[in-house]
């Protein structure tokens, strides 16, 4: 008999990001049948994080965007709580951050990557640090490659002083994809390119339930829609077949976890009589799910 596998949903902070580039080029008469906007149109996004058990070892994927931001890049980038979220929602669980084991990043974009530092303070001695500190941390090889040399298209959206401090906990793994984790037989990896080169995708394998943490491949329900992308993916074109590669792969016990989606942490996946592929079984959250 295997080892017991539990996911829990854990809310970290939230987001408002402009709706015309979370959904790309679909037209905001139809992306606001999905996501109402502000008066900025700005919508409400979900950066929400999986803790996964297995047995009596704790892997959380990703840490949400955090609370490290000074008070007008926060404003920037549509963080407003000011508490680490992620933190208190973990300690609801009875979990605390000595107690996590692993902390996998799909990508070391600030919104998946930021709830990995302390909360900022506005000390004028106030220095950037880890909050987890005995968690061995996962990421892929060319995710970390892309960290580390950011292209000028994207590099407002990564941490830069991160990779140094990954570097000098000397708790950093840098990983392929066909490598995976020995100790952790449960879990395996795939790579998609299209949103950004290298995201290392996380699936769970439990006893009846095979879970796919999406990332930002497929950030919510909405986005299951193959041309369905985000006006920050790098090559949109890829990320649809990236998906349509990813449909092929599974049956309907797989199912899907949504980091942005503001109303759903997890769903199937079908194809409709018309061909389209929506989101099924939607469950808002997750406590301790048995996969």
């Amino acid at each position: 008999m295997g080892r017991k596998v539990t996911v829990t949903s854990i809310e970290g902070n939230s987001q408002r990001l402009d709706g015309g580039a979370m959904f790309g080029n679909a037209p905001r008469a139809l992306w606001e049948r999905w996501a109402e906007p502000d008066e900025l149109g700005r919508i409400n996004l979900a950066c929400r994080c999986a803790l996964v058990e297995i047995d009596d070892v704790k892997i959380l994927l990703e840490t949400g965007v955090g609370c490290y931001m000074p008070p007008q890049l926060a404003e920037r980038f549509g963080v407003f709580e000011k508490e680490h979220v992620l933190l208190q929602n973990l300690a609801e669980h009875n979990v605390k951050p000595e107690d996590i084991d692993y902390v996998i990043l799909s990508h070391l974009h600030f919104d998946h990557a930021g709830g990995l530092l302390s909360a900022y303070s506005g000390a004028s001695d106030d220095a950037m640090k880890l909050v987890f500190p005995r968690a061995t941390f996962v990421v892929g090889t060319e995710a970390w490659q892309r960290a580390l040399n950011p292209h000028f298209r994207d590099r407002a959206s990564f941490i830069p002083e991160l990779p140094g401090l990954l570097q000098d906990s000397d708790r950093l793994v840098v990983l392929t994809e066909d490598q995976g984790l020995s100790e952790l037989p449960e879990l395996s990896f795939f790579v998609s390119n299209g949103h950004t080169p290298g995201q290392l995708h996380t699936v769970i394998a439990g006893e009846k339930t095979n879970l796919v943490y999406c990332g930002d491949l497929i950030p919510g329900a909405p986005w299951v829609n193959l041309p369905i992308t985000m006006g920050y993916d790098r090559y949109p074109e890829l990320l649809i077949d990236e998906k349509q590669r990813l449909y092929d792969r599974i049956d309907a016990s797989w199912r899907l976890f949504f980091t942005h989606d503001w109303h759903y942490a997890m769903a199937g996946v079908e194809q409709n009589a018309k061909g389209k592929f929506i989101a099924t079984d939607l469950v808002e959250s997750l406590d301790r799910v048995v996969l």
